[in-house]
């Protein structure tokens, strides 16, 4: 039984570059170190005694930042190469990070939080874009699988330690965040290739070759408008509900951090090997659908009246969490199936530029709709909406859409 369970692992493992291992390597040290945006709303609210509607306001401007960094950085990705970018976003944002702990003016707070969320949110595409470029052939879903697999072990230890830290100075999270994030830009720096004559390349290639650009196609606007909708309402799971858990539930921020961290260790513990499974039996939509569905659950598991908080919250976190590992990774195997090495990092800003409006757009709803008219109100709305959103990812599946490019060189648009 034991040997048949290593070989399982050792089969969703086999086939992955060595420099797929060193990026999910820094990444995994990276997500240790992403301690602050979880616990800003509890730091607004308890550190600095603001309202739920300034805490909200706070996680927004972190949203506006992400929306011009995932624009800017998905650019200068397809200018001057991945590489560059993920370093220097790396070190900026932490110093900034470093620089936000020392600060409690408000509206200085509110600029800062856009400054620090541009840098950090250009690092987005351009991971993006280096997961597909070191990946081999025939081992797209996997790489990114992997990349998402290191990201969750540095976030469930990550979450874990932050809950101790915020529950002893709420301050040092920012800094812990900020010294990580400058090693990870040295860490890409020293351990990972420089990948050579790429702007002499891309250049030559923009003169040569007509790039299709992201708006001209029809089927991935249609899906990332749709996938932006579904993540801004799923991810407030993770600004919201830790304020819920808080403040109705009354769990503390050490138990907070630990259930959250639940979603990590799952992920790091079953996710590879579901994908090595489930991987190109079905249309990478069908997949999305089903953790669509699962997301939904999960909000309305919250919206029972039932006074068993810590076990609610756990079961809540262990449904969205295996919804999760069905949506994200083909996610990105849809969106990289619409691209190619050439237009990589706006394919891959169009993506997290979802991430950055959900920022934007959901915080702020979320804790408007919770003040006003109650969380369980929020939750089936949220639920409502996902259903409706997995409707439409079917409605999606049934329209005509290129398969996933294992190829670097596939298609030349």
């Amino acid at each position: 039984m034991f040997k048949l369970i290593f070989n399982t692992y050792k089969a969703s493992f086999s086939g992955l570059s060595k420099e797929t291992w060193l990026l999910s390597i820094v990444m995994m040290f990276n997500r240790c170190g992403s301690m602050a945006v979880p616990f800003m709303g509890l730091y607004v609210t308890q550190s600095l005694h603001r309202s739920e509607t300034d805490a909200g306001l706070i996680i927004t401007l972190f949203g506006v930042g992400s929306i011009l960094g995932s624009l800017t950085g998905g650019k200068l990705t397809d200018i001057i190469g991945f590489r560059p970018v993920q370093i220097l976003s790396s070190i900026i944002g932490g110093l900034l990070f470093i620089l936000f702990s020392s600060v409690e003016h408000f509206y200085t707070l509110c600029i800062l939080a856009v400054v620090i969320s541009f840098f950090s949110e250009a690092f987005r595409p351009a991971n993006f874009t280096a997961v597909a470029h070191y990946a081999q052939e025939g081992t797209i879903t996997r790489s990114y699988s992997l990349n998402r697999l290191a990201v969750n072990i540095g976030w469930s230890v990550g979450i874990s330690l932050a809950g101790i830290i915020a529950s002893i100075n709420y301050k040092l999270l920012f800094i812990v965040e900020g010294g990580v994030s400058i090693m990870v830009g040295l860490s890409i720096l020293l351990l990972l290739p420089q990948v050579k004559g790429f702007i002499q390349k891309a250049k030559a290639n923009r003169n040569a070759i007509a790039i299709q650009k992201p708006w001209e196609d029809g089927f991935y606007l249609k899906f990332i408008a749709l996938t932006t909708v579904f993540i801004t309402s799923a991810f407030l799971m993770f600004r919201v509900v830790p304020v819920f858990f808080k403040e109705q539930w009354h769990i503390n921020e050490s138990s907070i951090g630990l259930i959250i961290g639940i979603n990590g260790a799952i992920i790091a513990l079953f996710e590879m090997i579901m994908i090595n499974k489930i991987e190109n039996k079905r249309p990478p939509i069908f997949f999305i659908v089903i953790g669509a569905s699962l997301f939904a659950i999960s909000y309305l598991v919250l919206s029972i009246p039932l006074g068993l908080h810590i076990t609610m919250a756990i079961l809540t976190v262990i449904i969205f969490t295996i919804g999760e590992m069905f949506v994200l990774p083909f996610i990105n195997t849809v969106v990289i199936s619409r691209s190619n090495e050439h237009n990589r990092g706006l394919y891959a800003a169009g993506y997290t530029l979802s991430w950055s409006v959900a920022q934007v757009c959901g915080p702020i709803t979320g804790f408007y709709i919770a003040n006003h008219f109650g969380y369980t109100s929020l939750y089936v709305g949220i639920a409502a909406i996902l259903f409706l959103c997995a409707y439409g990812f079917s409605a999606l599946n049934k329209t005509s859409a290129k398969p996933a490019l294992e190829k670097e060189n596939a298609t030349y648009l």
